[in-house]
């Protein structure tokens, strides 16, 4: 037991010298290939064993004859194990630079295209995140692309609208100042009309200024639904009158949020002024509220005739009017982005979809803890 414990040790202390020493030749070449790391752990593994017989047999444990044995063992090894690590480390230099190449093209706005064959699994794991970065890359640059239509779309929009009416001004501020206006009260009151309109563009380009830059500060209040939808109806009413819309908000359930009331009314606000704009006379816009799970959906569904199928993903876009159908006498279609802005601000979502006759808009909220 005793030899057997020396021999352990011998052998030990000769595997750690050729250890040290590969460990020390690894951090010298440790900018190197991997092919090369490789090879030297290779090599170190053989010398190891090596070291430790020759160690073994200093101590005259082993007979000449089987240190010779040992030895030519160990060279059998080396004469196998060295290119099989070179051979090895070929194959991941190959596999790592077909990787590299398709990362610079894809760092060059291109999209990442994972190398032909068979990978090691942890080559496989990287190309396989870098696909679905590439993915998620492509999906942000075409978001990208279609906010800056839209923000060219809003300036050319608001430029036609503010032109407009600041040419009507001009022409009824120069006819009153040259004294050829008979009725200078109806004059005086389209003025009012026009700088109204004015006021609210400008109103609602400021408030999605706030919302794209983070500035929209909310004060939560918990807030019953059925109160808040009574409140927007009420106001609206006016309107629907005079449009000869019915107003309908007898499905509106009693349950709590918890949002802020002056911003989530004008939510609600702009989506009824929309859909009355929109229902044809003697038509219906319904609102209602109810409950799902956690959340609060309010829903408010108008007689449009609908909106086309290719138009659904750009109805919360900023500037989007649509259809002449659907085209507003005022403002700058900002309207349904503000929506949106302020639904996401409380954590919410807004969407539209097709129903018979019309659309419904939804805005999803979370529901108030009870």
């Amino acid at each position: 037991m005793h030899d057997i414990l020396l021999i352990a040790l011998y052998a030990f202390l000769g595997a750690a010298a050729a250890g040290l020493l590969g460990s020390f030749v690894l951090h010298l070449l440790r900018r190197r290939s991997i092919a090369v790391s490789l090879t030297v752990v290779t090599a170190v593994a053989v010398t190891a064993m090596l070291a430790g017989t020759l160690a073994v047999a200093q101590a005259m444990f082993l007979s000449a004859h089987d240190l010779s044995v040992v030895t030519l063992v160990v060279a059998m090894t080396a004469v196998v194990s060295l290119p099989t690590a070179l051979l090895l480390g070929r194959r991941l230099v190959v596999h790592t630079r077909q990787l590299a190449l398709a990362a610079r093209a894809f760092g060059n706005g291109g999209s990442f295209v994972a190398p032909p064959g068979p990978s090691p699994a942890e080559l496989a794991a990287l190309s396989a995140e870098l696909a679905a970065t590439s993915e998620r890359l492509a999906a942000s640059r075409q978001r990208e692309r279609a906010l800056e239509a839209s923000r060219r779309e809003l300036v050319a929009w608001i430029s036609h609208d503010l032109r407009t009416p600041l040419a009507g001004l001009r022409a009824m501020s120069e006819a009153l100042e040259d004294g050829v206006v008979q009725d200078t009260a109806r004059y005086h009151r389209q003025i009012r009309t026009e700088v109204d309109r004015l006021n609210t563009m400008v109103g609602d380009l400021f408030e999605l200024s706030r919302i794209h830059a983070g500035a929209l500060a909310l004060v939560r209040a918990r807030i019953s639904v059925y109160d808040l939808v009574g409140d927007v109806l009420e106001g609206a009413d006016p309107l629907a009158r005079e449009h000869r819309v019915h107003l309908v908000g007898d499905r509106v359930d009693a349950v709590p949020v918890e949002v802020d009331g002056k911003e989530m009314t004008r939510v609600l606000a702009n989506l009824l002024v929309n859909a009355i704009r929109h229902t044809p006379a003697d038509g219906t816009v319904a609102v209602a509220a109810e409950r799902l799970a956690d959340t609060v959906v309010l829903s408010v569904t108008d007689g449009c005739g609908g909106i086309p199928q290719e138009d659904l993903p750009r109805v919360f876009d900023m500037g989007w009017r649509g259809t002449a159908a659907r085209t507003p006498p005022a403002g700058a279609g900002l309207g349904l982005a503000i929506v949106r802005g302020i639904v996401e601000a409380h954590s919410g979502r807004a969407e539209v979809r097709n129903v018979t006759g019309g659309c419904r808009f939804e805005v999803t909220l979370p529901a108030a803890s009870t």
